[in-house]
């Protein structure tokens, strides 16, 4: 694997605290390993776009630092994030030519990019790498059948409890969670409003659910109410 750094252009390219759960073997690393396989390493500022909606879906991505949020603007000015991408995580495997979503940096991020093209020659002369990119893909559509349920299906509560055990799993460290998105992009991601999200958190924070340490690092006191409340 060839791997180089560069800088991307500015338009593109249950009570108890408990450890986190160990992420599942990097799939995309052993891919990206592969003979003919090259990989490059690209990095992106606050904020900045990554792909947009509609561009030729030439790359997937994994987060090697930061987060990423995938989101489309909907008719009204909406805008609805479909997924939060953390670090490990593979992004932009869509199924046709081009982007449904766009691709922002939440913070300063650095992303593997691989050539889509050369990840299909692969798996065509490589089981591993099938079934590997199957395993991904069958990760995303699970994620998206899972949020379709959140938005639909569940109180303003129980979508932020929800969400909260949801990062709790993936960013828990030492018992607490530093959120690298904002209440506003959480709002975007759940279908609720920023006032609603805060006043869910006020709440669950003065029921003693939850303590926050700062703005975005929170501590849960309580999981198994959330899981009830996710149940």
């Amino acid at each position: 694997m060839h791997t180089q750094t560069i800088t991307a252009p500015a338009t593109h390219a249950l009570n108890a605290p408990h450890a986190p759960v160990s992420p599942p073997a990097d799939q995309f690393s052993i891919i990206a390993s592969c003979s003919g396989v090259i990989a490059i390493e690209f990095s992106y500022r606050k904020d900045e776009e990554i792909y947009g909606e509609g561009e030729p879906s030439e790359y997937v991505y994994q987060v090697i630092r930061g987060a990423v949020r995938t989101y489309k603007l909907l008719t009204d000015g909406r805008r609805q994030i479909g997924a939060f991408h953390l670090a490990g995580d593979v992004f932009g495997l869509d199924p046709g030519t081009s982007h449904r979503l766009t691709a922002e940096a939440i913070t300063d991020t650095t992303v593997r990019l691989v050539k889509r093209r050369s990840l299909e020659t692969a798996a065509g002369s490589n089981i591993r790498v099938a079934h590997n990119l199957w395993t991904m893909t069958a990760s995303d559509l699970r994620h998206a059948e899972d949020h379709m349920l959140l938005l639909g299906r569940k109180t303003a509560m129980e979508k932020v409890a929800t969400f909260l055990l949801e990062m709790d799993r993936r960013l828990a460290n030492a018992g607490m969670m530093a959120l690298p998105m904002c209440r506003r992009d959480i709002g975007d991601y759940l279908g609720l409003t920023l006032e609603t999200v805060s006043r869910a958190l006020s709440q669950l924070n003065e029921q003693g659910i939850l303590v926050f340490s700062s703005a975005r690092q929170i501590v849960l006191r309580n999981r198994q109410r959330l899981a009830d409340m996710d149940a």
